[in-house]
């Protein structure tokens, strides 16, 4: 009996129906992304730009409407800049605020973070117990601290610095900013130790480690983008802090901000020296965000999944 054999068709290759529409709404997800991020730069780049280009201009510039580029609808212009940099005398106040701002911000930031490494460290590692309080509450209460507006608490210090002799000190704002840092940084480094797995320092000290010695070989050096991004906030806040400045210095602890509000005088507003100082102020900020932008999220973003 013959067996006939059954022709085999083979399977159509072509792309699978759907594959090419969901690569186009993949494609129109990722263009709209992106639409989304550039508007987004815009927004947050612009005031920036127009601070310098304002700096570029003199009187009638700046009062003539708006104009955005130098050269093609306005005349650039040194005075802004010669206001600040011309004289000696002027030149003078501009670095000794420089200097203040820097050695305020840099201490203020650097105690902050090792207190508050220590703190945050703490509480994701040991249990404690205040009362009805746990480690959570704990946590909740050094945050909720931020929520405490500063003409609320200024007084209080203005009275406490005249005491014990720190008005218009730098350690009277180092010790300030520490404190007003301090729960921001303790958050950020509690998530931060809590997302390292504990097993890492148990192996240490089974290998002869002690705590530590755990904590300094094992976990700082994991802790590191957390610890740059608390830094890295906390130094920010310190530069471009103004309310506690203006109350609690006057000629010798000056910072930067308050050489902003120096040009607004009884003859008016100085916009383009105040421009000048502003992208002086922003420029060295600015620098540090570019350079250390991949810790900064890394820090921020420490425990949010895990």
């Amino acid at each position: 009996m013959a067996v006939g054999t059954a022709s085999i068709t083979p399977p159509h290759r072509g792309a699978a129906p759907g594959v090419g529409g969901r690569r186009v709404r993949h494609a129109a997800g990722r263009a709209a992304t992106y639409a989304v991020l550039l508007v987004w730069a815009f927004v947050c780049l612009f005031p920036i730009y127009w601070t310098f280009t304002t700096s570029l201009k003199d009187q009638a510039g700046v009062l003539q409407g708006p104009t955005y580029v130098p050269g093609l609808d306005f005349s650039p212009s040194r005075i802004g800049w010669e206001s600040i940099l011309a004289s000696e005398d002027q030149r003078a106040i501009l670095f000794r605020n420089t200097r203040n701002s820097l050695v305020i911000a840099v201490a203020s930031a650097t105690v902050a973070v090792l207190l508050g490494a220590m703190a945050g460290y703490g509480l994701a590692r040991f249990p404690y117990r205040f009362g009805p309080w746990r480690n959570r509450d704990i946590s909740f209460w050094f945050l909720s601290q931020l929520i405490l507006p500063p003409a609320a608490v200024v007084m209080p210090i203005l009275i406490l610095y005249g005491q014990f002799d720190l008005l218009d000190t730098q350690l009277g704002l180092i010790i300030l900013y520490t404190v007003v840092s301090l729960p921001i940084v303790i958050w950020i480094m509690r998530d931060q130790f809590g997302s390292i797995p504990v097993e890492l320092e148990q192996a240490a000290l089974v290998d002869g480690a002690t705590l530590f010695g755990a904590f300094f070989r094992i976990v700082v050096p994991i802790a590191a983008p957390g610890m740059v991004a608390a830094f890295i906030l906390s130094l920010i806040f310190a530069w471009n802090e103004y309310f506690f400045a203006a109350v609690l210095s006057a000629t010798r602890a000056v910072t930067l901000p308050l050489l902003v509000a120096t040009q607004v005088s009884s003859q008016g507003i100085r916009w383009w020296a105040m421009a000048a100082v502003a992208s002086a102020s922003i420029l060295p900020l600015t620098i540090v965000g570019i350079l250390l932008e991949r810790y900064i999220v890394k820090g921020l973003t420490a425990g949010a999944v895990k």
